[in-house]
């Protein structure tokens, strides 16, 4: 087995981002892919599975070795799945199986690692995967969960970029039906997303503190760089906030809740257009973090810096409010793009 060193500690995720103009996850459900919205609130919808998405093609794009790769997703089969552990294996032929065909695995499967899979694999007829069958498990839970994320706030849907775009299609104001009609994005909306690192599911997947402090920098990487499809463009990282707790199978749960947003000068939620809009309101989120500092080894933070924050003390940012509560010591500011050269291949 691949030596690591393994998660000791438990930690919890906030991270925002933004999408302008943009379809940040559509729903095919739907029939013409609109923006995923709960019919209720009015806040935009993004799953987890795509968010992780974005972050296994940061991952295959710094080229660690990923299980589910987006050309294999798309179609994927059982047949597949034996091709996918071969390839992560990195054999074509019985006589090159390692010694170890679980830790060689999971060591060439960077987002297994983090998010689990499924292995569900047909040993008939294949001479590879009927020798590896039994050292490897029906099922990886991963250690890193994301719950759903929800814009912060109430979105609208920009009807005015459908009817730009039927009248390019026609040359004219007369809308027709179309492929190019099935645009539909949401004005702007900030997305907030909660995750978890559990330090105790980090040992099924030999999941490593070296992973983990990649996670620092791979959300933020990812959306700068995974959101460049057509319906995708116009997202942005505003804020990652990863809480390491000291004290063992202990976390707050629900920090992303603790956040709220207001409109710069009195602006209405549906006048949102752009981050320049919008004031986040850390206060209870910074006083809960500092109501139970004694349990946290380190906050872990990646801020914007068009990101205006507001709270109680009157601190301009999440960090100089956190340094101020919990102390300097215990505030780690990641240099994204410093950091992420470390964790690569």
């Amino acid at each position: 087995m691949t030596d690591y060193a393994p998660v000791e500690n438990r930690s919890e995720i906030v991270y925002l981002y933004d999408a302008v103009d943009a379809n940040p996850n559509g729903n095919p459900l739907s029939g013409s892919n609109r923006p995923r919205i709960d019919p209720h609130t009015k806040q935009a919808v993004v799953t987890d599975v795509r968010l992780k998405r974005y972050l296994r093609d940061q991952l295959e794009a710094d080229g660690h070795g990923v299980y589910i790769t987006s050309s294999r997703e798309r179609d994927e089969n059982a047949k597949q799945r034996e091709q996918m552990i071969k390839d992560a294996l990195g054999v074509t032929d019985s006589e090159d199986i390692p010694d170890d065909p679980y830790g060689e695995f999971l060591a060439n499967a960077a987002d297994v690692r983090l998010f689990g899979a499924t292995m569900s694999i047909d040993t008939s007829d294949d001479d590879i995967i009927g020798k590896i069958e039994e050292d490897l498990p029906d099922n990886f839970t991963g250690p890193v969960q994301f719950s759903p994320g929800k814009t912060l706030h109430a979105v609208e849907i920009n009807e005015e970029y459908n009817s730009l775009t039927s009248v390019i299609a026609t040359g004219d104001d007369k809308e027709q039906g179309g492929f190019d009609l099935d645009d539909h994005r949401i004005k702007y909306g900030l997305v907030g997303f909660h995750g978890l690192v559990d330090e105790h599911a980090a040992e099924n997947t030999n999941l490593a503190e070296k992973d983990v402090r990649r996670l620092d920098t791979l959300l933020w990487r990812a959306i700068k760089n995974q959101t460049i499809t057509r319906s995708k463009v116009g997202q942005e990282p505003r804020l990652y906030l990863r809480v390491e707790y000291a004290e063992e199978s202990f976390h707050l749960g629900g920090l992303t809740h603790l956040l709220d947003v207001a409109g710069r000068d009195g602006q209405d939620e549906s006048e949102f257009r752009t981050i320049h809009d919008v004031t986040l309101d850390a206060t209870d989120l910074v006083a809960r973090l500092n109501n139970h500092a004694d349990k946290i080894e380190a906050v872990h933070v990646v801020e914007s810096d068009v990101l205006d924050v507001s709270t109680e003390a009157d601190h301009d940012s999440v960090t100089g409010a956190l340094e101020a509560e919990l102390g300097e010591d215990a505030v780690r500011s990641v240099d994204v793009y410093d950091e992420y050269e470390a964790t690569r291949p």
